[in-house]
């Protein structure tokens, strides 16, 4: 797709993941409060750089990255805490984990260029 904003395209890809992740949780795991954490904070990285993108204004676009950046870093713990208590396998958090780290470098790289 010409004139693809990356950052758009990959906090969407990832939280299409994080919904199938929550499906999975809640169906096959039956566990519904870190799920429902990991789906608030992994869906709303997407949604707060999407409403960056139509900011009003620099500083606009600067607050809602870096909300984008703590949801991700929230959504990076939940990811930590998912795995190390079982509730998703190895294979499956080394799928998704590095998704999540990119998404943060991504994220913090815009911040820090905005901020200079």
């Amino acid at each position: 797709m010409a004139g693809e904003n990356v950052i758009v395209s990959k906090s969407k890809a990832f939280a299409l993941r994080i919904i199938k992740m929550y499906k999975y949780l809640t169906s096959e795991k039956k566990e519904y409060i870190l799920s429902k954490q990991i789906l608030r904070c992994g869906t709303s990285i997407g949604a707060n750089v999407k409403e960056a993108i139509r900011g009003q204004s620099k500083a606009d676009f600067y607050a809602k990255m870096s909300i984008a950046l703590k949801e991700a870093s929230e959504t990076e713990y939940w990811l930590e805490l998912l795995n190390e208590s079982d509730y998703i396998e190895e294979k499956h958090f080394r799928s998704i984990y590095p998704e999540c780290q990119e998404l943060i470098k991504i994220l913090t790289s815009i911040c820090k260029t905005i901020d200079s």
